[in-house]
């Protein structure tokens, strides 16, 4: 792959980005991962027709197992780590698992992705922009278990803010249709052209990695995969589990205290089931491996 890489170095080059000061293009993990402040992981094994969630596991565990040695190995501790690759949560945890000497909470994966999709649906369900509608939740998973909610989500609308329940006062494509299509976007991408998501997932590494180093918006929060010990929804620890967050001096933080209703609660737990199921699986073929 380094002659795929030298090109995409050509193209990096001829943008001429003012802020782009040097690339390097290697293949060995001593050098790619010296001294890292960011440490974005978006290479992972693609799942092939008629593979089964549990060879992809498998085949991801192995690239995650070796990542996060050479995290633990070679760069700074301080680092922070943002997975894309998927199965995003369950790499995440086993790059966690491996990199012993980082701490947990500087490890989190990409629901954002997720996150801005659930914004734009809102957004072109009322016709405004995106930037009107604010605080909807991925909860859980990056799979089609992942739970958008937007019991707490607000939007703008004539200069002043209104729950999105009361400003779309439909809560049938609420509670289905709009859920179903966050959760299976990314496989409409696929089946429309044939490629994964691109440029929207580019977006969306791009916000979150904004927004651990700047901050969010005084009350606005954002979904990020994180560990989930400790929280106060009821969610098992050891879990990488998108949960909404606040993020001030690069340390995110749980929205706590949310009323959860009895819909959102069997979603949130569900998704928790399958990320254990993937967890046990994972931790069998690290223990094999």
């Amino acid at each position: 792959m380094m002659g795929v890489l030298d090109g995409v170095l050509m193209e990096l080059q001829d943008c001429a980005l003012p802020l782009l000061k040097d690339v390097t293009t290697t293949d060995k993990e001593e050098i790619a991962f010296k001294d890292l402040d960011v440490a974005i992981l978006v290479g992972s094994m693609p799942r092939r027709d008629g593979m089964e969630r549990k060879d992809l596991l498998k085949a991801n565990v192995k690239i995650f197992k070796c990542q996060g040695a050479a995290l633990d190995k070679y760069t700074k501790k301080s680092v922070k780590v943002i997975v894309v690759g998927n199965p995003t949560n369950t790499n995440c945890l086993t790059a966690s698992k491996m990199a012993p000497s980082i701490p947990k909470k500087n490890f989190s994966c990409l629901t954002r992705l997720d996150h801005n999709r659930a914004k734009a649906q809102i957004a072109l369900k009322l016709g405004v922009t995106s930037d009107d509608v604010k605080n909807v939740i991925i909860w859980g998973n990056h799979s089609s278990t992942q739970y958008p909610d937007v019991n707490h989500a607000k939007v703008k609308l004539q200069g002043k803010e209104v729950g999105v329940y009361e400003a779309l006062k439909d809560d049938s494509w609420l509670k289905g249709e709009f859920i179903t299509t966050v959760q299976q976007r990314g496989a409409a991408v696929i089946k429309a052209r044939k490629l994964s998501s691109a440029m929207s997932a580019t977006k969306a590494i791009c916000d979150h990695v904004r927004d651990i180093w700047f901050g969010t918006p005084e009350g606005e929060f954002v979904s990020t995969g994180i560990i989930s010990d400790g929280n106060s929804y009821g969610i098992p620890d050891d879990l990488l589990y998108s949960f909404p967050v606040t993020i001030k001096d690069k340390t995110w933080k749980v929205v706590d205290g949310l009323p959860i209703n009895d819909f959102s609660s069997e979603k949130m737990d569900l998704t928790a089931k399958e990320l254990a199921e993937e967890k046990e699986t994972a931790l069998e073929f690290l223990a094999s491996a």
